[in-house]
């Protein structure tokens, strides 16, 4: 492929001219960093002055995205959910990212809200924050009270976003096709990871989405005194507009402010992992961005959570993946973990399964004699994940995320009670996974899948054997193989031949004195220098396959 070809390149110059700057900037620090002088390694710094050669590779890819704008940034943080893609290292990296997106004047607030809800500004509030709360990628949330008395939220989505996502999203599809060519980069599948973030983007983007996932939330725990659910305010939302109750709380990154407050710490711990554990285990949806700023205590001791733009959905067939591996390493169980992760993740083709079933077996072992009070999931699943990444192994995004979400969750967690451990929560659960499996309605829906697909099955396959037949009797049934890697061959082994017939001819012509020029034929001389450049140029293609002389 050459850059040329990329459609992207002319649609967006200006903005490929500044992404490709920012890259190179932020790489120029690997190479000042290999010598030995300060002089012109203070030279290059980042918008907030730090010098980039002081900087770990990681903490530049991280620096370059801040600097790059939102999308980017998002991209950074779904990255972050894929450490069996990235690694470990670099993803911890990127959960750091912050976005520091410039509010959008009063003027264009107003002007976004009259316009998509049509109403006059005055008819909808009776007060209204012209000073945002917080301003982050895609929008920024003002506090507002409705005419009817309510204390709101109100999330607008910045002017013109849209239109600079789609850019960026055009120019990130042309850095994926690129970045496939590379070797170095071809393990962190750029296009799948591109087409990924496209819709986990476009999804934000339309705040329809996250008023539908209020709701159900809503619904579901409405019962629960222990969770608190911003209620929507549906007649004055829209794809731009989301209004909400306004939760007035602390939030878990200030535990010290929470202990103020007579709440117990450990409790509240305890209380998150088990509301995340219901939503994950039994709702089969959950809100999949539990860092500290998204989760508040309220006055009464009960745990709010805010900002629905990322919520997954996961299928039955896969939470019971999820639940044996979970299963697998609470009982200490490396045939079935790795008979799970050989069934649920992309494996590359000639994977070493010996070596796998005994790496894994040492993980297991690794973690088999620590108590349950201080067994770290957080660790075994990173350390999971490099195992992961070491063997090219690919897990379900929608599963990698949950347990990257688990992390987060342990993480988030231990900032209230150091000592806190998930496993004491999900230990419990185990006796719960079991029974809810062995329960008869759900046998009975599995029964009932498994039939119709038998019933779809037995629809399907005489058709198909009788078209099979037909073809063989008409003689029109055709076995196509697909000779995966012989075009090069075919190709070498045509000019390898063209290129010796013109050696001998150009050798007969030179023989017979044929059209001499001095007594040296000028056809012959000529086709013995066509034969020769052709000769080296099938060596060197041959050389690069780098199949000249290996042998197998």
């Amino acid at each position: 492929m050459r850059i040329r070809t990329i459609p992207q390149i002319y649609r967006n110059a200006n903005r490929w001219r500044e992404i490709l700057s920012v890259l190179s900037k932020y790489g120029l620090a690997d190479w000042l960093s290999r010598f030995e002088f300060a002089f012109g390694k203070n030279w290059l710094k980042n918008r907030d002055g730090a010098v980039l050669a002081d900087q770990s590779r990681e903490s530049r890819i991280r620096l370059a995205l801040e600097e790059l704008g939102p999308a980017f940034i998002k991209l950074g943080q779904i990255m972050s959910t894929r450490p069996d893609i990235v690694g470990g290292e670099l993803a911890d990296e990127l959960e750091k990212l912050q976005t520091s997106v410039p509010a959008d004047s009063p003027y264009r607030v107003t002007e976004i809200i009259q316009d998509e809800l049509g109403q006059s500004f005055d008819e909808i509030f009776e007060e209204f924050s012209t000073e945002p709360v917080a301003s982050a990628s895609i929008g920024q949330v003002h506090r507002a009270k409705l005419k009817s008395g309510e204390e709101v939220a109100v999330k607008v989505q910045h002017h013109d976003i849209r239109h600079r996502v789609r850019v960026d999203l055009d120019i990130l599809t042309g850095l994926a096709q690129l970045a496939e060519r590379l070797p170095e980069l071809k393990p962190y599948r750029p296009c799948a990871t591109a087409a990924e973030f496209q819709r986990a983007l476009r999804r934000e983007l339309d705040f329809t989405r996250e008023r539908r996932h209020l709701e159900q939330f809503g619904k579901a725990f409405e019962e629960n005194e222990q969770v608190k659910i911003p209620r929507v305010f549906s007649e004055v939302c829209s794809e731009r507009v989301l209004v909400m109750e306004w939760l007035e709380g602390t939030p878990l990154s200030a535990p010290e402010e929470i202990r103020q407050l007579g709440v117990d710490l450990g409790a509240i711990a305890r209380q998150g992992a088990e509301l995340y554990l219901e939503m994950i285990f039994r709702h089969g949806v959950y809100h999949a961005d539990p860092h500290p700023g998204n989760l508040l205590v309220t006055d009464e001791g009960a745990i709010g959570l805010l900002d629905f733009g990322m919520v997954v959905r996961i299928e039955e067939s896969l939470r019971e993946d999820i639940e044996d591996m979970l299963l697998a390493i609470v009982e200490q169980d490396a045939d079935q973990l790795a008979a799970v992760v050989m069934r649920v993740g992309l494996v590359p083709p000639g994977l070493d399964e010996t070596n796998l079933s005994l790496d894994l077996t040492d993980f297991v072992a690794h973690y088999a004699y620590q108590s349950v009070e201080q067994f770290e999931l957080a660790a075994a699943l990173n350390e999971m994940f490099d195992l992961m990444r070491r063997y090219e192994i690919v897990l379900p995004s929608s599963m990698a995320l949950l347990l990257k979400v688990l992390v987060m969750l342990e993480g988030t967690a231990q900032k209230l009670l150091p000592d806190f451990s998930l496993m004491e929560v999900i230990g419990p659960y185990q006796r719960k996974i079991v029974a809810r499996r062995m329960s008869p309605t759900r046998q009975l829906r599995k029964a009932k899948r498994f039939a119709y697909e038998i019933q779809q099955l037995a629809e399907v396959v005489p058709r198909r054997l009788r078209d099979i037949l037909q073809q063989v009797q008409t003689g029109r049934f055709d076995v196509h193989l697909d000779h995966r890697g012989l075009e090069p061959s075919v190709n070498r082994l045509v000019l390898g031949l063209l290129t010796s017939s013109l050696f001998i001819g150009s050798v007969s012509l030179v023989s017979n004195h044929v059209w001499p020029v001095k007594d040296v034929s000028v056809p012959g001389t000529l086709g013995i220098a066509l034969s020769a450049a052709m000769g080296l140029r099938l060596l060197r293609a041959i050389s690069k396959s780098g199949n000249l002389d290996r042998h197998k």
